[in-house]
């Protein structure tokens, strides 16, 4: 029986299965435009959340681990259930070294930046795990059509928990591509390209240097088709003008146009300051979340912390990308809203919180975007500040008539979710979690 998760789901491997050691981790997807040339990659994570050496990331130019409990099958990959993978992944539980407790399965599109490409334009992706002693599907995670700008998705891992294996469907995207996940597990991008080869002689290391798959020779098929000149974008740009709300209660309506008011996208960015340590100092973790209320009365948050990451095309209709632990992700963290979905919706406090680290917003530099398609950019800096509490109330977002949302500048600090959400009368019961 194929279990089939959505978005946040957690799934037990080996509690019920203890005979469970060797498992294919399959994807697929299907590419609209042959130009799109996608990567497969695995990262080995230690209890940190970050590598312990480059060569804990896997790919085609560095297909297993040393013993060989993670490898890229290549030649010998094989249909399950009648179906054949874009690619497939073995990987070996039992062998598995105990210094690693978390491994994570992305995706990413080479030159996406460069091509102004994005995983929009795949259909269909997913991405399944298989017991290969008998080649029945244990569980199958489709990631759906949420993916508007990035060029990276981690779509899922498999971590230890009490002794047993599971698995989360994560599905979380990044801008940036293979670049931008190295960074946010601790492979510094910097430190593992070639360097420049001096004039005179030198004595060589043995150990050849480790490169990124998007500035190494990558291996082609017959049929891969090269593209002859970059891919235009899927939409036209955002207008160029950019309104910044200044101070506490400024206010401004999203563009109306003749139809629905599409996707907005809330970006936050902000200045992580760096230290030395291997692999750089994971410094403030500072996230992007949300309040929601719906026309219903269904209130509700969305945020890393208890991965609570939401939904684009049901209740809340809100959904969070990528969790930017390092702030070393240019693009920083997205919430994204479904404008097609207006009527359902009441209001929206848009907070962001440091999660560890020092609270330190002045250090910071905090920004707020707000994107919408064919309308002109809403700022908020993040230029007041209260050091002495870690959660910021950052804009409120209001329904109007049912026509399109106002957007108000808040920049009020608490000392938690449970104050803010008084202070807004959502009246929500909150516990610890984690993430």
């Amino acid at each position: 029986m194929t279990f089939d998760l959505i978005k946040g789901q957690k799934c037990n491997l080996t509690k019920d299965n203890p005979l469970l050691t060797r498992i294919i981790v399959g994807m697929g997807w299907h590419n609209t435009r042959s130009e799109v040339e996608v990567d497969f990659s695995v990262f080995l994570l230690t209890p940190s959340q970050t590598v312990s050496k480059d060569e804990d990331l896997i790919f085609y130019g560095n297909p297993s681990t040393p013993n060989q409990s993670v490898a890229i099958l290549q030649s010998d990959k094989r249909a399950y259930t009648g179906l054949t993978d874009n690619t497939q992944i073995a990987v070996e539980l039992s062998q598995i070294p105990a210094d690693y407790e978390r491994i994570a399965f992305a995706l990413t599109i080479y030159e996406g930046e460069k091509r102004l490409q994005n995983f929009s334009l795949l259909e269909d992706m997913y991405l399944r795990i298989i017991n290969a002693a008998d080649g029945t599907e244990l569980l199958r995670y489709r990631l759906g059509k949420d993916f508007s700008i990035e060029t990276a998705i981690v779509a899922g891992e498999i971590y230890r928990y009490h002794n047993e294996w599971k698995f989360s469907a994560v599905g979380s995207g990044y801008a940036g591509g293979l670049a931008a996940l190295c960074e946010s597990y601790g492979i510094k991008v910097n430190n593992i390209l070639p360097s420049v080869l001096p004039a005179d002689p030198v004595i060589q290391s043995q150990q050849p240097p480790f490169v990124l798959p998007e500035l190494r020779p990558r291996p082609k098929t017959p049929n891969d088709v090269p593209p002859s000149s970059p891919a235009s974008p899927l939409a036209p740009p955002l207008n160029l003008n950019t309104i910044l709300l200044k101070k506490r209660g400024e206010k401004i309506n999203l563009q109306k146009g003749t139809e629905s008011l599409g996707e907005i996208l809330i970006n936050l960015n902000w200045y992580q300051k760096k230290s030395s340590g291997w692999f750089g100092s994971k410094g403030v973790d500072l996230d992007l979340g949300c309040l929601f209320e719906l026309k219903n009365g269904i209130k509700g948050s969305v945020q890393a912390l208890g991965e609570s990451f939401g939904s684009l095309n049901r209740p809340p209709y809100i959904s969070l990308d990528g969790d930017d632990r390092t702030g070393s992700i240019a693009t920083g963290e997205n919430l994204r809203i479904n404008g097609h979905y207006l009527s359902e919706i009441s209001r929206i406090v848009i907070f962001a919180f440091i999660y560890e680290g020092i609270t330190n917003w002045s250090e910071a530099d905090a920004l707020v975007t707000i994107k919408q398609q064919g309308g002109p950019e809403i700022e908020v800096r993040l230029d007041e500040h209260n050091n002495n509490k870690g959660m910021c109330a950052i804009a409120m977002i209001r329904n109007q008539n049912d026509e399109t949302f106002s957007v108000e500048r808040l920049v009020e600090y608490f000392g938690g979710h449970q104050e803010l959400d008084q202070y807004y009368n959502w009246n929500l019961r909150w516990e610890a979690g984690s993430k």
